[in-house]
């Protein structure tokens, strides 16, 4: 792989990451913290939705974060034919 291949596989990488996390971080401290008053009000499985997306909805979002970075890994990967099938 080239040095110009490599600067743009990592930057690519980053740029995922990032967003994933920005998501993650929204889901879990926005919508678990800051908006838990108002989330409050609404009622979900007889839970206020705010302590529900504290409590369950975080993990929620980090597993499908995780399935999500995996697929666009994959992508990447054979996008700059890195991936483990073309070994």
């Amino acid at each position: 792989m080239s040095e110009r291949d490599l600067k743009g596989y990592w930057r690519k990488n980053l740029r995922y990451l990032s967003i994933l996390l920005t998501i993650w971080f929204t889901v879990s401290y926005g919508f678990g913290i800051l908006l838990a008053p108002m989330l409050n009000e609404i009622k979900m499985g007889g839970f206020k939705l705010g302590f529900w997306c504290a409590q369950q909805g975080s993990i929620y979002a980090f597993v499908i974060i995780i399935f999500v970075y995996v697929y666009l890994m994959n992508k990447l990967d054979r996008e700059f034919g890195v991936s483990e099938e073309d070994a």
